[in-house]
């Protein structure tokens, strides 16, 4: 039988482009799978341990260093189901935001200076939870918006009542699917400035475009790290392999 590669926390951190602090902090955190310790006490780090450490990295650069962490715990605690549960709410987490950016694109398309009603009829506007329902926000998500000048719904002269027009709602649909691409309210202020002062959504496309591209590299990132992950669980349960063979009791 070959004796098996030791490896150093040093030997990982230069591997990871990290300090040894943090590889330490991986295995206390079970990013990694228990280490066994020399007669000195010191960690001994083996191949399963490399192995998993650049799982995570493939991980975190798509689903983000905490669902990639939640990832690898689970998998070292022989929770396989339950890391496969993570990766598949995140992306169907990111095919909510392809959504609502299709639908945000479409409304550009359909709604782009289209004038708020202003009469008192009926269905015409909708309530702040209505459009909240819509949108899948809290109420005072649309009240932040607002205070920030974003939004301009139409108040009852007597209650005070917010009405959202048509052209309220696509405002904000787009706030809502740019604040999800971490847009910052100066740069989506002046989108909107445009988008009714002239009808124009040559800013707007361009910042829908730029975020379908951030999408769409996210999602193979996230193809690449799902790759990763399968290979690392088949490695896992490969009789022959490290962990099968006992090195993190």
């Amino acid at each position: 039988m070959t004796p098996r590669t030791r490896l150093r926390p040093v030997d990982l951190a230069r591997l990871a482009g990290v300090s040894t602090q943090q590889i330490r902090n991986y295995e206390d955190a079970g990013v990694l799978p228990p280490a066994a310790r020399t007669a000195s006490g010191y960690r001994a780090f083996e191949d399963v341990h490399r192995r998993a450490l650049l799982t995570f990295r493939a991980l975190a650069r798509g689903y983000g260093p905490v669902t990639a962490g939640e990832v690898m715990r689970a998998v070292h605690g022989d929770d396989v189901p339950g890391a496969l549960a993570l990766v598949d709410a995140a992306h169907a987490a990111l095919h909510g935001e392809r959504v609502a950016l299709r639908a945000t694109s479409e409304a550009v398309g359909q709604l782009a200076g289209l004038p708020s009603p202003t009469g008192s009829g009926g269905r015409l506007r909708l309530r702040i939870g209505e459009v909240a329902a819509l949108l899948g926000v809290r109420t005072s998500a649309l009240r932040v918006w607002e205070a920030a000048g974003l939004l301009t719904p139409h108040r009852d002269a007597v209650t005070g009542e917010r009405g959202f027009g048509p052209a309220d709602v696509r405002d904000a649909r787009i706030v809502h699917t740019l604040r999800r691409g971490h847009q910052l309210f100066d740069q989506i202020r002046p989108v909107l400035e445009e988008l009714r002062r002239e009808g124009s959504t040559e800013a707007l496309r361009g910042a829908l475009r730029a975020r379908g591209e951030a999408l769409t590299a996210r999602s193979r990132a996230m193809l690449g790290g799902a790759g990763a992950l399968s290979v690392y669980v088949d490695s896992l349960g490969d009789p022959g392999s490290d962990r099968a063979g006992g090195e993190g009791a």
